[in-house]
């Protein structure tokens, strides 16, 4: 049995017809070659995931009949990633992989050393979609708009942790993220932020001390590359 095609839409409900984007048309037709008839699973945050089935599919156009809910919404919480943007492949593969890691938002952070000033806010949701319809979970991270390390930190809410991983720059004895996580409730979803290639400036890294809700927390006895940081940062919060 072939596996069925999942993609996110939007108002699922029983009987409902909907029309598909040209990008879906084309992925089910073209590459996937299905058919009318054909069954598909839909899913989003507030609805849930469906069953439905190819009523109509021509050249870049098409429609879905919703059939029956399979999966009821769902609260996925995770932690927000803040991250300095990379170059175009090393954030492509941040936004995909931290969709993947449970990841709930996304927010680029502009640092002294940003590599790229560059928001593509359009290619990092479609990122964020297709990655969020191959590993199975209902939301989408929220793509934010980028803010300037000062902003960040005047703007946060005190009351919510901001991990930062701070390379060797940690104080002796930070803690691993994973063992903060062990000893923090699993309600409370902090921030990860992460810095860029080349790591904070002397002047960051003394404004990230002077706020009490920042805690300096370790990777690991190796420097990361700025990519590898941010996933490794993820997962240890994920375990």
């Amino acid at each position: 049995m072939q596996d069925l095609p999942r993609l996110h839409a939007q108002a699922l409900s029983p009987d409902a017809m909907l029309p598909m984007t040209e990008g879906q048309a084309h992925y089910l037709g073209a590459v996937l070659r299905r058919q009318p008839g054909d069954e598909v699973r839909l899913f989003n945050a507030r609805d849930g995931e469906w069953s439905a089935t190819i009523e109509a599919l021509r050249k870049g156009r098409g429609r879905f009949r919703l059939d029956r809910q399979l999966r009821p919404p769902l609260p996925e919480p995770g932690p927000t990633l803040l991250f300095a943007p990379l170059k175009r492949d090393a954030t492509d593969l941040v936004v995909r992989m931290a969709t993947e890691l449970g990841a709930a938002a996304l927010h680029p952070v502009l640092t002294e050393r940003t590599v790229s000033a560059r928001i593509n806010a359009g290619r990092w949701t479609a990122i964020a979609t297709e990655a969020a319809e191959q590993c199975e979970r209902l939301s989408v991270p929220e793509i934010a708009g980028p803010v300037r390390l000062p902003e960040l930190l005047g703007t946060w809410d005190p009351g919510r942790p901001l991990l930062v991983a701070l390379e060797r720059a940690a104080p002796e004895g930070a803690g691993s993220l994973a063992a903060w996580r062990a000893r923090t409730p699993s309600g409370l979803q902090p921030g990860l932020l992460v810095g860029p290639e080349g790591g904070f400036s002397p002047d960051e890294r003394a404004l990230l001390r002077s706020r009490r809700f920042v805690v300096a927390a370790s990777l690991g006895p190796l420097i990361l590359r700025a990519e590898t940081a941010a996933l490794a940062g993820l997962a240890a919060l994920a375990g």
